[in-house]
């Protein structure tokens, strides 16, 4: 399956809704991964296959997520995004934290593994 995009609305369903919370409340039920992104970022465009082949790998164990920061400028502003790429790894209890930068693979995997202590099936 591939990332899911996201807009300001199924943000706010999916994700956060920091329209009516001061304090960070994810909704999801597994661990996440957004990737704030532009068609026009020559890095975003390297990380956008390692993305795609992460949301394969983990289907059913993390939820990855896309944002085009031109499109969803009021989401890339929350997050205060400045430079993209951008990864936002949110566990299911606990603060986001965010990874700026192409990433390796095996950079996300090692993340992955460590954040959310979730293994890719072999």
């Amino acid at each position: 399956m591939a990332a899911e995009h996201l807009t300001k609305e199924s943000f706010l369903k999916k994700v956060f809704d920091y329209e009516n919370n001061q304090e960070w409340n994810f909704k999801g039920e597994k661990p996440a991964i957004i990737d704030f992104y532009a068609d026009w970022c020559g890095p975003c465009k390297m990380v956008a296959p390692v993305i795609e082949e992460l949301s394969e790998n983990y289907e059913g164990l993390v939820d990855i997520y896309k944002i085009d920061t031109e499109a969803e400028q009021e989401l890339a502003a929350v997050f205060g995004i400045r430079s993209i790429p951008s990864i936002l790894f949110i566990p299911v209890d606990g603060q986001p934290q965010m990874a700026a930068g192409a990433l390796p693979k095996a950079q996300f995997i090692k993340l992955i593994e460590e954040k959310f202590e979730v293994k890719a099936p072999a």
